[in-house]
């Protein structure tokens, strides 16, 4: 499954060099915040791809570089996806009531809709659209760089959706708290509210610690339900690539018969598989955070490879556009959220 001979091992090391050295600038800088601000408030994922993007504007890559940097932004990723399946359980998904967990489902498809209705109603091509309503409505730089390679989106799509979307949630961490006292939500309804509209987990814990441990505990179960839509969200897309790319092949190859395989990639079933380990107890719990751990180093060393792989010129050129998708699209999200949280009349 993992395109990679053993007699070609040798000519990834130069690309894996970069990419290490990248991702370590990516922690480096994430820890003198820590240090300085008392709190990361930009990941070591979002700054790898910036310093990757930022390295690439001055220095092209030359041809003895480039294999690693491709393995690693494709293939290192697709085992980080499988690995976050470890994150997730039945158990944890169904602790929250079935009427919160239908509700939750629906404010992502209905999400997912109305963000790729204004990516395309802003005239976006269709995979950055598909790029930006993923990882508006399940969970922001992951679910990016996860649909990225179920949709065969170029890398310069990806870096921008990433760049564009992890600016906002940093913005939404910030502004979310201040929403939540203008409206006077209790504890319960505000840790829903974060947990259906900010991105990503670690961001999910900073908006909603201040407040205290319910809207923490609300929110974080509320966001891993999100990013469980992420497998048949991947799936659907899989399938819809498969049957477009046969559709456009279907004069030079009209015989062809799309398989198994090519309908799911071996990563969604990966994470479906791990989810489902997890779920029965089969890993063990000691294991789990090594396993997010290590989901975590092989996405940032992956984003460190989209930054080094991305134009930040062709970025810039399409900038204003996809900064209006996704803060539309985030303001739709927040419309729905607050819809469902009153429509079911949370405490």
């Amino acid at each position: 499954m993992i395109p990679v001979r053993l007699s070609g091992i040798f000519s990834l090391i130069p690309g894996l060099i970069a990419c290490v050295a990248v991702a370590l600038a990516a922690v480096a800088v994430q820890a003198l915040e820590l240090r300085l601000l008392g709190r990361g408030w930009i990941d070591a994922i979002v700054l790898a791809i910036l310093i990757g993007a930022a390295i690439r504007s001055v220095w092209t890559p030359p041809a003895s570089v480039r294999p690693g940097i491709e393995f690693t932004a494709r293939t290192l990723l697709e085992i980080a996806v499988v690995l976050l399946g470890a994150s997730v359980s039945a158990a944890t998904v169904m602790a929250i009531g079935p009427g919160l967990l239908a509700g939750t489902a629906v404010i992502v498809v209905l999400a997912l809709v109305v963000s790729y209705g204004i990516g395309r109603l802003l005239r976006l091509p269709h995979r950055m659209a598909v790029l930006i309503a993923c990882g508006n409505a399940i969970c922001g730089n992951s679910a990016i760089a996860a649909v990225a390679p179920v949709i065969d989106a170029e890398a310069d799509d990806v870096s921008a959706a990433i760049a564009f979307t992890a600016v906002l949630g940093v913005a939404v961490v910030l502004l979310l708290p201040l929403l939540g006292v203008a409206l006077q939500m209790t504890d319960v309804r505000y840790g829903v509210l974060a947990g259906l509209t900010v991105y990503a987990v670690p961001q999910v814990l900073a908006a909603t610690l201040p407040v205290g441990a319910v809207a923490n505990q609300a929110g974080t179960l509320i966001k891993l339900v999100r990013v469980l839509m992420l497998g048949p969200v991947c799936l659907g897309l899989a399938i819809l690539t498969a049957f477009r790319r046969r559709e456009s092949e279907a004069v030079e190859a009209p015989a062809r018969v799309v398989s198994l395989r090519h309908l799911i990639p071996w990563f969604i079933i990966g994470f479906l598989l791990m989810m489902g380990a997890r779920s029965m107890a089969v890993i063990p719990t000691d294991v789990l955070p090594i396993l997010a751990r290590t989901a975590t180093v092989l996405t940032t060393l992956s984003m460190a490879a989209l930054g080094l792989s991305t134009d930040a010129r062709a970025v810039a050129r399409s900038g204003v556009r996809i900064a209006a998708v996704v803060v539309l699209s985030l303001l739709a999200l927040l419309v729905l959220a607050l819809a469902l949280i009153y429509l079911l009349a949370m405490v």
